[in-house]
């Protein structure tokens, strides 16, 4: 609000303008289906993501179509097939086919980007569909997103490379994706003065399979400075960690003025 408020003050927007950026802070109620909140990504920082498991096409599709006409994109995780093959009169589709993503865009949407850097690093191939999702997550609120996928500790020495790259492109905080034991994310921990977040994936099997080995070995995890969401939560894991980059990056804008 505050920004709106700046932007209008300098000139840059009319005052029709703020009339109808500040209207986002609404909430939209669909046929009693759902209430979305249309200014989530002003107030937070973070867009309002339609998650399609447990809704019908026909359900997901008149949200995101409220969410096209009021705020210019919809973003859909954990999409079925039938929504990765989607079309709208209107709207650019983005279909991120390993993450699960639809994004629909109206003509001229843009992503403005805010200097945030976010590095995403996977301990397995299987283990890449949730990095993606956080990947996709991570772009969606601005931030540029540097990835190195198979480099767990099963061969160790293929982490070292492109961490030490992520290090010298000055990453502003780092995603860890690993299932079994999960202990790639606390020897990357140990490694780097950066915060790291651990995402425990259902790649394992067999007894304390499913993620949940992952999941109490990061949350056990000796390194400080390591954060945990919850099994497979790639979305919550971009979410975060571009609310760290972006903050970290609006501080860095400041010191240059």
């Amino acid at each position: 609000m505050r920004e709106i408020l700046e932007k209008l003050a300098r000139g840059e927007i009319s005052v029709d303008e703020a009339e109808k950026l500040l209207k986002l802070f609404e909430i939209a109620e669909i046929e009693g289906l759902a209430r979305i909140d249309l200014g989530r990504g002003i107030r937070r920082g973070v867009p309002e993501i339609i998650v399609a498991e447990g809704k019908s096409t026909d359900e997901v599709l008149k949200i995101a179509k409220r969410m096209l006409d009021e705020v210019g994109r919809a973003i859909i995780s954990r999409a079925s097939e039938d929504l990765m093959k989607i079309s709208l009169p209107g709207a650019i589709v983005e279909v991120h086919e390993r993450a699960r993503i639809v994004v629909l865009k109206r003509e001229g949407f843009r992503v403005e980007r805010t200097g945030g850097k976010v590095g995403i690093l996977t301990a397995g191939t299987s283990d890449i569909r949730i990095a993606e999702e956080a990947g996709v997550i991570a772009e969606e609120m601005g931030c540029e997103v540097l990835r190195a996928y198979d480099v767990g500790i099963a061969g160790l020495h293929r982490l070292f490379e492109p961490l030490k790259e992520m290090i010298r492109e000055d990453v502003d905080v780092l995603i860890v994706v690993a299932g079994r034991e999960g202990a790639l994310a606390s020897l990357v921990a140990g490694l780097v003065d950066i915060p790291v977040i651990a995402v425990p994936s259902s790649s394992g099997y067999g007894f304390g399979g499913r993620g949940l080995s992952a999941l109490m070995s990061m949350l056990q995890s000796c390194p400080l400075g390591l954060a945990v969401v919850n099994i497979d939560g790639g979305v919550p894991a971009g979410v975060v960690a571009s609310l760290i980059a972006n903050r970290v990056a609006k501080y860095r804008r400041r010191e240059k003025i």
